[in-house]
């Protein structure tokens, strides 16, 4: 399979992953031919990438942390919990509890791949696959920082609810201090049916080290460690799926950044321990290397993610095909230029 871009998108082309509304419904099955009027329709209903079948990598697939099972039970149950926190109802912690459990299996039999963070977004579905992100993120920074079963419970509850404050609020307030500010409203809806810990993630998610974070500018010793893990992950996958397209990053820009505020807003052992868990060139993604050839990711190291195995596929004159892979851990003189749509 091949991730690629909604406009180099081709009518004909096969789908390589099921795409799925919020609620769990099939949108489009794996296999089908897209055709003009479901391309359009992606677009509408905000798909910006997906994977496509490509007889050349065929034999490639895409290992995530988390199964396809356990992201839709995940994302059905905060609709439960984000509808009930709309309607005023109390939030209902312990089925909640129930799924993250299952979450977490997940994370800790898959806990050396690396993060694809590839699910196919739509309008419908961005917030809650925004928090299952920063989630996953979350929970495996906190796997190398060598949190027990219990803190890890805890922090990707947290994680999962720190944006909760957002939900019937049309737009987030300017990041000041005062009680109309997501991160407040958040704090005191967890407060009632979570514990303190997980009500003050979601207050101190956009704190930074420096001081000049939101809503209390805490300055670092101040802000709890849970709090500057969700920090980071939370702004990585903003970075990708920005709300302006125009201003939204690959992953391994977004990398970039990320390093660039670690030890300024960021906390540095934070930021060193996720970009371990993080592929910054998904399975999928084609690239231009420094040898001038092109190519398509087909396999990744970790603990080494800015150095994955690139296959390259060519014809000769006679129009026959060759193909070769190239393992940049093991190539350490060609580097990838550029990342192609």
């Amino acid at each position: 399979m091949r991730y690629v871009d909604i406009e180099s998108v081709e009518p004909g082309q096969i789908l390589g992953k099921t795409i799925f509304s919020v609620n769990g419904q099939v949108l489009l099955s794996e296999n089908v031919a897209l055709t003009v009027y479901m391309i359009n329709t992606l677009r509408r209903i905000g798909v910006s990438m997906l994977y496509i079948k490509d007889p050349q990598y065929d034999d490639v697939e895409i290992e995530d942390v988390v199964s396809d099972e356990t992201k839709r039970l995940i994302v059905g149950k905060m609709c439960e919990l984000f509808e009930s926190f709309r309607s005023g109802k109390p939030l209902q912690p312990r089925s909640l509890s129930v799924s993250v459990d299952t979450l977490l299996e997940d994370i800790m039999r898959n806990q050396d791949v690396l993060l694809q963070l590839t699910d196919i977004r739509t309008h419908d579905n961005d917030n809650f696959m925004h928090a299952l992100n920063v989630c996953t993120m979350s929970v495996l920074i906190g796997i190398q920082l060598g949190m027990n079963q219990s803190q890890l419970k805890d922090l990707a509850i947290g994680a999962l609810l720190h944006d909760i404050g957002k939900v019937g609020q049309p737009t987030d307030e300017p990041e000041t201090n005062n009680r109309n500010h997501h991160t407040w409203r958040g704090f005191e809806a967890l407060k009632k049916d979570f514990s303190l810990l997980v009500a003050h993630i979601a207050l101190q998610h956009h704190e930074t080290i420096d001081g000049r974070g939101a809503p209390r500018a805490l300055d670092g010793e101040a802000i709890h460690p849970y709090a500057k893990i969700v920090a980071a992950a939370n702004m990585f996958d903003n970075m990708l799926y920005h709300r302006d397209p125009q201003q939204r990053m690959l992953p391994h820009e977004a990398a970039e950044h990320l390093m660039a505020l670690a030890g300024v807003k960021l906390d540095l052992e934070v930021v060193q321990h996720f970009l371990k868990t993080v592929s910054i060139y998904p399975t999928g993604i084609s690239v231009r290397l420094s040898t001038r050839e092109t190519g398509v990711v087909v396999g990744q190291h970790r603990g080494l993610p800015g150095r994955p195995i690139v296959r390259v596929v060519s014809k000769d004159a006679d129009g026959y095909i060759d193909s070769k892979e190239i393992d940049l851990a093991k190539h350490t003189t060609i580097f990838i230029e550029q990342v192609l749509s």
